[in-house]
């Protein structure tokens, strides 16, 4: 059994830094790859080179990306939210900067929630610039393999410079349920560069029904940054980091991270 929905999220500034205009559309430059191994993906994008798919169904009305600055969330820190018996939404956005660690480990994802394929387009445009789909975990033999139990829960993105001017980008993720249904499914992904917060995206998933397929596209509003922010971040490789939380029911089940390059092409 399966469905599919839109989730469309809003992203909050934290910098005071004044805005820029977004620029021309950065669509225009080189495609990529992808290169995987078992405990990390590397996925590096770019442009138009993609294909185009039509405009996704009507977006389904989710929860405002959230800032702990304005709504006067308590700061916390990796250390408090280790020593947590559990840990809640509310936790997660009073953190200041990347955490080192997963706040989580795989055991706790026990509604075995697995996402099997990712993809990400420029709304402008329609332009796909870069899609990932999980390999089979059976081998020839048709036996299981032995998996790292942090494979897939890290990935590295590698974009052009010109991917820092998108304003609205589409992610479509794919996921499956193991045979217990989801209340409240919901995703808060926070992104900084060394630790400053850049924003935040708050998506809710809903529910979703036992053994079941689920395709998910959340629309993510870029707000623009400086040239000089820009410039740092094209400069320092992979000094641009995110946490991906994932919560049922108010409570964190799945910790994902990844790290991000914008000097492809030069």
């Amino acid at each position: 059994m399966s469905y599919s929905c839109t989730s469309r999220g809003n992203s909050q500034d934290p910098s005071s830094a004044k805005k820029k205009p977004a620029g021309n559309n950065p669509s225009r430059d080189a495609g990529g790859g992808i290169q995987t191994n078992s405990s990390a993906t590397t996925v590096t994008g770019g442009g138009s080179q993609g294909n185009k798919e039509p405009n996704p169904t009507p977006a389904m009305k989710v929860k405002k990306g959230c800032n702990s600055a304005d709504v006067g969330v308590p700061v916390t820190s990796e250390e408090e939210l280790h020593a947590n018996t559990t840990i809640t939404p509310v936790d997660v956005l009073g953190l200041q900067k990347i955490t080192k660690s997963y706040l989580c480990g795989p055991d706790e994802n026990v509604y075995n929630i697995d996402f099997t394929r990712f993809k990400i387009r420029d709304m402008e445009t329609g332009t796909v610039l870069f899609e990932i789909t999980k390999p089979p975990s059976t081998d020839r033999a048709g036996q299981k393999k032995d998996v790292d139990r942090d494979a897939g829960r890290f990935v590295r993105y590698q974009f052009t410079p010109a991917f820092l001017r998108l304003r609205q980008v589409g992610a479509t993720v794919e996921f499956t349920v193991g045979d217990m249904p989801i209340d409240n499914f919901r995703m808060i992904e926070r992104h900084y560069f060394r630790e400053k917060l850049l924003k935040s995206f708050d998506f809710e998933f809903g529910f979703c029904m036992p053994s079941s397929k689920n395709t998910c596209e959340h629309i993510y509003e870029f707000p623009p940054l400086s040239e000089e922010l820009m410039r740092e971040m094209i400069l320092h490789p992979y000094e641009t980091q995110s946490d991906s939380f994932y919560f049922v029911d108010h409570k964190l089940v799945m910790h994902n991270k990844a790290d991000y390059s914008y000097s492809g092409g030069q």
